[in-house]
């Protein structure tokens, strides 16, 4: 019998996904703070040791599909904190490390296979498995510790400031720990169904007694359960891994990159470049939380919305040539942020709209292997541009393009159509 309890479980889903989002990926997006004391500390060439950044989006999008994967057939309950100990382990090692390719290993490659197999790649089809309305608002929730944990750098530049760089990795391994397998062995479930529960917005009536008066139906044609293979065989997927490779890998992480260096540059203080980056972080947390706009007026306005946003922000970046005007900044950080943070969550739901079912972990997670390879040379690409050139303008010129193209991309992959798409002919 399914219970109808006056608290939806789902909600607390959602919690976990906020906290796990923000411990996660809060080590990766901390790179930037450990950059210059890793640098101080043993005097590599910055392009040299940035590679460990490139490496762990590459490594983290190449094992995305794998934890999804995974995810599908196993127990997730029993790979996640597995994943939590990878990532903690490998953290913690970096506080240890004296040679580079220490680093490529441990922040490279260990810690993006424990971010896997721990984070979004589980979290995301979770989420769309208890949540059949309101997805949006459910994965957008969910994403806010994305956005959070941009915000999560500056405990470590604190605990950089009181104990030194090596042991500030030891306590963000210990915080992620201490939290994380407690959430995971004990309240985390990966389907409505392990609770005996049904998701959210499904109907608490069985089959047997017929449809709901107006519910359309189309006789013999059940809702498709897509596998991997045949998702794999739509140019719909293959169009949204293209979107979000050029949103947020390769346009996305460009300018992540590179945005302190360039406010610097103009001649702003490295402190109030990092408060600029914080206001991106915060901005990107609200537009994830709005990413219910996508259930109102649908995914492909919303993510036009989004690209409008952040093209939008770049020409403001471009504009600033000098510390006269630091409104600039903060009206750039705050239109960025909230255009980017309206786009993750909006093509996650798109992808769950289409292609939802008991493979649809490893079939997101494709979504991730499109941003790992945008985000292996968007960092990377910048520098090189600027290097040729003296400026940063040719390169966020093309993080508007790419804005634009993964927008059309979008459009081509058409979730409005979902219904269509999942019936079976």
């Amino acid at each position: 019998m399914v219970k109808r309890p006056r608290f939806f479980y789902g909600w607390v889903i959602v919690g976990i996904a906020v906290v796990s989002t923000m411990l996660i990926y809060g080590i990766r997006h901390s790179f930037s703070v450990f950059f210059p004391a890793i640098l101080d500390a043993f005097g590599w060439g910055r392009g040299s040791t940035a590679i460990m950044l490139s490496l762990n989006i590459l490594i983290y999008g190449f094992f995305a599909p794998v934890a999804g994967s995974l995810g599908d057939r196993w127990k997730p309950r029993r790979i996640m904190p597995i994943g939590v100990a990878i990532l903690g382990l490998a953290t913690a090692g970096c506080a240890l490390a004296n040679e580079l390719w220490h680093f490529y290993l441990l922040f490279g490659v260990l810690m993006p296979i424990g971010s896997a197999f721990s984070g979004w790649p589980l979290l995301a089809p979770a989420l769309a498995n208890w949540f059949a309305k309101r997805r949006g608002l459910a994965i957008g929730l969910g994403q806010m510790g994305g956005g959070l944990s941009f915000a999560y750098g500056m405990l470590a530049e604190f605990s950089i400031s009181q104990l030194g760089w090596r042991y500030a990795f030891f306590v963000l391994a210990g915080i992620l720990v201490a939290l994380l397998l407690p959430l995971y062995l004990i309240f985390f479930h990966y389907r409505a169904e392990n609770r005996g529960l049904r998701p959210y917005g499904v109907a608490e009536r069985s089959a047997a007694e017929g449809p709901r008066p107006g519910t359309a139906v189309v006789k013999n044609q059940p809702s498709r359960d897509w596998t991997l293979g045949q998702a794999m065989g739509t140019y719909q997927l293959w169009f949204m891994v293209l979107s979000y490779s050029l949103f947020w890998g390769l346009g996305g992480y460009l300018v992540l990159a590179h945005q302190i260096k360039f406010t610097v540059d103009v001649g702003y203080s490295s402190m109030f470049s990092a408060s600029v980056f914080g206001l991106f972080g915060i901005s990107l947390a609200v537009g994830q939380a709005c990413a219910w706009f996508s259930d109102w007026i649908g995914r492909e306005k919303t993510i036009t919305l989004a690209a409008i946003l952040s093209i939008g922000a770049l020409a403001i970046l471009l504009s600033v040539k000098d510390t006269s005007q630091p409104v600039l900044l903060y009206l750039y950080a705050t239109c960025f942020g909230y255009g980017t943070g309206l786009y993750s969550p909006t093509i996650t739901a798109g992808a769950a709209d289409i292609f939802h079912g008991r493979h649809f972990g490893g079939i997101a997670a494709l979504l991730l292997t499109g941003m790992g390879v945008g985000g292996a040379v968007g960092p990377w690409l910048g520098g090189y541009i600027y290097d040729i050139s003296g400026s940063y303008s040719s390169a966020f010129l093309l993080c508007m393009a790419c804005f634009g193209f993964a927008c059309i991309a979008v459009w081509i992959a058409a979730p409005r159509n979902a219904a269509r798409l999942r019936a079976i002919t």
